[in-house]
């Protein structure tokens, strides 16, 4: 590989591995496996999905549905509050294939109703905890008003439930993860037996890459869709969603300076690269990052004592020890493994594969 600036390198065995793992445990648990594209974003990769049965995908916008569109997926749902701004793209896809949306108010579905052009399927969010968005899950008012208006709307179909409880993105071990999802599964299965009665089939989906990592009880679930599973990142392995072999992709900075009396190394890979996000390991120190070393067809585990300390906006400073540091000279090119790679992949636009080959981008 010719690496001369911040480059984004995908491990394509790690990658399907990834994906092999997450439809094996869909196919066993009789799950609908729906993975959600934001992480990786890549037509190519998309098709590599294609290659595990899957045939319907998750979004986070028109724009990246209208991308897959063009990348041949039919069934597509759009994980994110409806924004009524973007309804004539709407219209425009629904001719061509089959869009979820998701509604969490009675303005969105009116607007809805009366301005679609086709009939289009829909959830109701539902907020079990995260509180970033959704319905709260004991607003019966909120949630009667918008099924009662679905009884009376040749429009709007109603599918059933959809949380995505990104709380699990906080929790501090694995048996609280364990704990948000069976607190999670157990309201969207009380909500599914209120409502079942007067509208008979009620899926439910839910979405967080921790829980759908961690957990072997999906009782009442219909559909998962995790996302960043396909490639994983610090931020996963640290809350013990899978092993830092695991992680598939790895920025590579060249190195353009070195301090041997402070074992610093800079790089070229800051933040407009990697994000700012950052982890606190445990002696309270952030880190940004762990430092690998490209192999011929892969990347190394981690360097002992040695992670991105600090991040400007071209600029990457690693903290490590006399011994590695004493190996690295300028222009040598080391590998970050990403905190959060859903962000990493959203700033660089594309990767280049151990083969060579670049994939971009919606």
């Amino acid at each position: 590989m010719n690496i001369t600036q911040p480059t984004l390198i995908l491990d394509k065995q790690k990658c399907l591995r990834n994906i092999k793992r997450m439809a094996d445990k869909a196919k066993k648990h009789n799950l609908k496996l729906r993975p959600h594209f934001k992480t990786h974003q890549s037509g190519e990769i998309g098709n590599w999905v294609k290659n595990f049965d899957i045939d319907s995908i998750t979004v986070s916008s028109v724009s990246m549905a209208e991308y897959f569109a063009a990348n041949g997926w039919k069934d597509i749902t759009i994980a994110f509050p409806f924004n009524i701004l973007e309804i004539e793209k709407v219209n425009n896809l629904t001719k061509k294939i089959k869009i979820n949306l998701l509604i969490e108010n009675i303005e969105t579905f009116i607007f809805l109703n009366k301005n679609l052009k086709s009939k289009t399927g829909f959830f109701i969010k539902i907020d079990t905890g995260y509180h970033r968005s959704g319905i709260n899950w004991d607003d019966f008012e909120k949630i009667d008003k918008i099924l009662e208006s679905t009884k009376k709307s040749t429009k709007l179909n109603f599918i059933g439930f959809l949380t995505h409880s990104g709380q699990t993105y906080h929790a501090k071990s694995k048996k609280e993860i364990l704990q948000i999802h069976f607190d999670s599964i157990k309201i969207l299965n009380f909500l599914k037996e209120k409502y079942i009665h007067e509208f008979g089939n009620i899926e439910i989906s839910i979405g967080d890459t921790p829980s759908c990592s961690i957990a072997e009880d999906f009782n009442g679930v219909d559909e998962i869709r995790p996302g960043n599973f396909i490639l994983y990142d610090l931020m996963q392995y640290k809350l013990g969603s899978c092993s830092v072999e695991d992680i598939a992709v790895s920025l590579a900075c060249p190195v353009v300076s070195v301090n041997n009396k402070r074992n610093e190394i800079v790089v070229y890979g800051g933040g407009i690269h990697l994000s700012k996000e950052f982890l606190i390991d445990k002696n309270g120190n952030k880190y940004f990052g762990y430092v690998v070393n490209f192999q011929k067809n892969n990347f190394s585990l981690p360097v002992k004592d040695t992670f991105v300390k600090s991040l400007s906006q071209e600029h990457g400073i690693i903290k490590t020890n006399p011994d590695y540091i004493s190996k690295i000279k300028i222009g040598d090119v080391l590998g970050i493994l990403p905190v959060h790679s859903c962000l990493t992949v959203s700033a660089m636009r594309n990767y280049l594969t151990f083969d060579g080959k670049v994939l971009g981008t919606y």
